[in-house]
Parts: structure tokens; C-alpha cells; sequence
């Protein structure tokens, strides 16, 4: 059994979004709502489907094929403005076997350039509203291993406890050895905490481990104390906390 609560939403949930939801693509406002409605393809977090009515129709473009997919027969369309298109990038469910699609577009998310929630901008999917993630300052005492070389160790971790995932331990960058890691050019986004613009890739008796910590420089105003600090999959080192060593999740989210 995993040591963190797990997400409790099923396949197929539907509820309403009470947020402003909007997107655009090349400048224009794709779809601009308050009526979006949550819809959970898989259960760790929605897709946005929102009603034909408060999308541009303008910026459609029919390609006259209507498909049967697993929430019922939807009408593909892609998007053009001026010289830019995205070709099959929207569904429009015609009809439904799930209570309150029909009449609705689900857009590709990567289709579009910008997605917003009110006035702040959201990347890669849509929040959970099921999902809560908090950053706490603690005095457990942590160490980060790989292959028996310790790579950090701390007793003021600041720790991320965020729904569906393992708890993420993030170290002051001065308590890191980094002898031992060698800087990526990798970078990622998540809803809840930013943009990570730094990662490292571990360098341990000649064997590498890519990617295998991460930076938020700048995170979102909620994930504040975590601000230039440094975390490391637990999926991928021995994490010892309190003197006690976890056991290794399968989860691989940042």
C-alpha cells in the first residue's frame, strides 16, 4: 500500500467548473466560458469540455467526419486563424452517452497556445479541484542516496504533500553535493507549482541517472517555500527520513 492518499475520482466523473475558462490561439480567443464543465478521462485530473455556444465558430473548421468515441459521436473540427491551423484538434459530441456532453468541445490541450483559469494562466491540463498540494517547512532529518553516495542531507527540508503523489522532500541547494549531479537541459510545467527550470542529471561510479532532480526558481505564489530548492524522485534514489529508509514509489510525476 502507497504511504499518500490516492486520487478518488473515477474515469468518466463529471462536474461543473465554476471558473472563467478561456483559450486562444495566434492572438484570438478560441472559447471564452464560465459554463466549462470538469470531465475525468483517466482519474488523476480533467480535461476541459466547454459549450458550443461560447466558442468562436468562426475559428472552426469542419472536416466533415463525425467519429464514435468511448463518451459518445462527436463531429471533428480543426481550428484556422489567419495562416495558422490545427487540423483535428476539437470534438464537438453531437450526442452523448455521458449526462451533459452533448452540445460540448473538447479541445486537444497542446492545440492551443494559452489556456487560462480567471486571469491566471494554467499548463499541461486543468487543476483538480479534488487535488491539494501544500509546502511545509519541517525538521525531519533527510538523506538522499544513490548507489550508497549520499547526494543530500538536510534537517530543514521543505516538504510537498500533493494528492496522488509520494511526498516530495526539497533540500537547500547548499546541502546538496553536487560533485555527484550534472545540469540538464531539461524543463517541465505543472498546474499546481510552475515551471521547474532546472534539473540535474546524477553522475554516480560512472553510471548516469538522468533528470533526476529538479528546481522551481520561480514557483506559483502557493508553492512559495519551495522557491530554489532541490527535490529528487523518490522513484529513483533511497530516501532515508528520520532515520528510517522508504521504500521506492512507482509514481514518476515532479
Amino acid at each position: 500500500m502507497d504511504d499518500y492518499p490516492a486520487a478518488v475520482v473515477p474515469t468518466d466523473h463529471v462536474e461543473p467548473a465554476p471558473r472563467r475558462v478561456r483559450a486562444t490561439l495566434g492572438g484570438q480567443t478560441v472559447f471564452d466560458t464560465v459554463g466549462a464543465l470538469y470531465v475525468f478521462e483517466w482519474p488523476f485530473y480533467p480535461q476541459y469540455y466547454v459549450p458550443v455556444g461560447d466558442v468562436d465558430r468562426s475559428l472552426l473548421v469542419d472536416e466533415g467526419r463525425s467519429r464514435d468515441l468511448k463518451r459518445g459521436r462527436a463531429q471533428r473540427y480543426g481550428l484556422q486563424v489567419g495562416a495558422l491551423t490545427r487540423p483535428g484538434c476539437a470534438n464537438l459530441f453531437t450526442e452523448s452517452n455521458v449526462a451533459g456532453l452533448t452540445g460540448t468541445v473538447r479541445f486537444d490541450w497542446d492545440a492551443l497556445d494559452h489556456w487560462f483559469e480567471e486571469e491566471e494562466e494554467v499548463f499541461v491540463h486543468p487543476r483538480n479541484p479534488y487535488v491539494r498540494v501544500d509546502a511545509l517547512r519541517s525538521t525531519r532529518h533527510v538523506r538522499v542516496e544513490l548507489h550508497g553516495v549520499v547526494l543530500a542531507e538536510t534537517a530543514s527540508p521543505v516538504l510537498v504533500f500533493e494528492t496522488g503523489l509520494p511526498t516530495r522532500y526539497y533540500v537547500n541547494r547548499t546541502e546538496i553535493d553536487e560533485r555527484h549531479l550534472v545540469p540538464s537541459d531539461t524543463t517541465s510545467r505543472c498546474p499546481y507549482k510552475g515551471t521547474a527550470s532546472a534539473y540535474w542529471t546524477a553522475d554516480v561510479g560512472g553510471t548516469r541517472q538522468p533528470d533526476i532532480a529538479w528546481s522551481y526558481v520561480f514557483p506559483t505564489r502557493e508553492l512559495l517555500p519551495i522557491a530554489g530548492l532541490v527535490a529528487f524522485y523518490n522513484e529513483k534514489v533511497d530516501l532515508v527520513v528520520d532515520g528510517r529508509r522508504l521504500v521506492r514509489p512507482t509514481t514518476h510525476f515532479s
